[in-house]
Parts: structure tokens; sequence; C-alpha cells
């Protein structure tokens, strides 16, 4: 049987829209994935995110929180889809602690955090009995410590791992007094104390200058302490995860986060660019 031109017209136009209907990519179907992250700063940084991820069919809905304790709750309650906050010890610590099911699915950035006084210019001009604020979470007093011990100012049991406590200095030469604060409060009391050790998020929050302010900071090399957006486990291989990742580690997104951070806070993803443009 003869087709008419129409008819063929017809049937060629319908092939074509097939076929490029199946070299779509299989996350183009739009989608709304709600992801928690720390109001201020981090909002900047996930408007470039979102543009990206719009591009690729992925409609990126943000819920901001004030304190460390809720997005991974509002994850494993399934009011979120990911989120965007945490490194690997306080992620693990969380799971100990709550039996969360959540998994790190790609690296965002590191907050090399550091410790901040506006009475001293220098570690060693810490006086004796000298008060030190630091986080009371598990994984940010642990660093805080690791990093006292790293400038000499304390020394740690052996063996205490990524997770030590007050408990587990075994010399304090200088005496200093640990305060254990909220990580939202302690750069806020700064002025209360001789020095503290704050996340760089919150510094910022607190108005700290930075670096002038900072006494120490922690190395970035081989840092266990990079974030990463993390999703319930059952959702690690949905194809919109891999997508939101692609979406965040772009060079607009970097940028993005050397801008807003004056360079206090790095990229952490493989290749990522680490130097800022007009901070």
């Amino acid at each position: 049987m003869k087709l008419s031109t129409p008819i063929k017209s017809a049937l060629l136009s319908m092939l074509l829209a097939c076929g490029a209907a199946s070299m779509l990519p299989a996350n183009a179907a739009d989608k709304t994935v709600r992801v928690g992250i720390m109001s201020g700063e981090d909002e900047d940084v996930w408007r470039a995110v979102a543009a990206n991820a719009a591009k690729h069919g992925i409609t990126v809905k943000v819920t901001t929180f004030a304190d460390y304790t809720q997005p991974n709750e509002a994850l494993a309650q399934h009011d979120l889809d990911a989120n965007s906050f945490q490194h690997k010890p306080y992620l693990d610590a969380q799971i100990q602690a709550r039996h969360y099911d959540i998994v790190p699915v790609g690296y965002t950035y590191v907050q090399p955090i550091g410790l901040y006084s506006r009475k001293v210019k220098s570690v060693a001009d810490l006086p004796q009995n000298a008060a030190i604020g630091v986080p009371n979470d598990p994984s940010n007093e642990g660093r805080a410590l690791l990093l006292l011990q790293a400038n000499g100012i304390i020394k740690l049991r052996d063996n205490v791992g990524l997770l030590p406590t007050a408990r587990d200095i075994a010399s304090n030469p200088k005496h200093v007094q640990i305060k254990e604060l909220d990580a939202g409060i302690v750069g806020r009391a700064i002025g209360d104390l001789d020095a503290a050790v704050v996340n760089t998020d919150w510094a910022i929050k607190a108005g700290i200058k930075i670096p002038q302010e900072r006494i120490a900071q922690e190395k970035v090399p081989g840092n266990p302490y990079r974030n990463f957006i993390a999703v319930n486990a059952k959702d690690a291989q949905a194809p919109w995860v891999k997508t939101l990742v692609e979406s965040y580690q772009q060079a607009n997104v970097a940028s993005a986060i050397l801008t807003v951070y004056h360079g206090a806070t790095l990229p952490a993803w493989e290749g990522a660019p680490q130097i800022a443009s007009g901070k």
C-alpha cells in the first residue's frame, strides 16, 4: 500500500518525536526536590544550585533551619528529600544516637574550624586559666579539642579518634577552662571568653572578623570534615540524586561558595576551584 505524502509526513514526525523522547535523560521529567540547609550564606549558594538543576528538570525547594539538630530529623521523617549541612563525623554521631538511615551522596564544601579571640593576637598569648569556648555537640566539640591539641594548648589521651570530650584531656599546661556552649552561641559569647572555637558559618553569623580575629585554624589537606549532600539510604540510587549532586558540583557554585563565605569556605569536591575572585 502506497502512503500519501501527508501521511508519510505525519509518520515521520511521530518517529522523530519518539526518537527525540528516547534520547532524553532519565531525569528529564519534572521533579521537585526538597532540600534542608542552614539559613544564611548557604541560601545564596543554593540559588546557584537551583538554577543548574532547573536546566535538568529538577525544581529545588529549599527549607532553612537555625540549628544542626533539625535537618536530619526532617529528612528521616521524609519532610525533606535531601539535606546539605553536615560532615561525616557529625552524621555518624547522629546515626549512633538516633539510628537514622541516612547516607552521604556528594561532597559540597569544607569549612576549616577556627580559634578566634578579641583579647589576644596569637595562641602563645593565651593567659593561664584562659576561658575557651567550644561547641557542645559531640562531633564539633571533638573537632575543637583536636584543634586545641594541634596548637599545643592541651593534650588528649591517645587513640581518642574524632570524638574526644573534655574528659579526654590528659595534659593542660595552662589550665585553660573549656566552656561547652551551643554551636550557635559560642561565637556570640566571644566577648566574654579569652578565645572560642567556632564553626565558620556561625563565626560569620556572629560578626567575627575572618581572618583578622582568627588565631588558629584547622588544616585543610586530609580534612575529615568535608560537608556533603545527604539523603535517605533508600533514595541513594535515585536518578534525581545524581542530578542534584552534579548541579551542585559546578564552577558557578564553587564561585558562589568562595564569594559568599569570603574565601573562608572551600569547595570540597574533586577538581573544584579553590581561588576566589572578588572576595
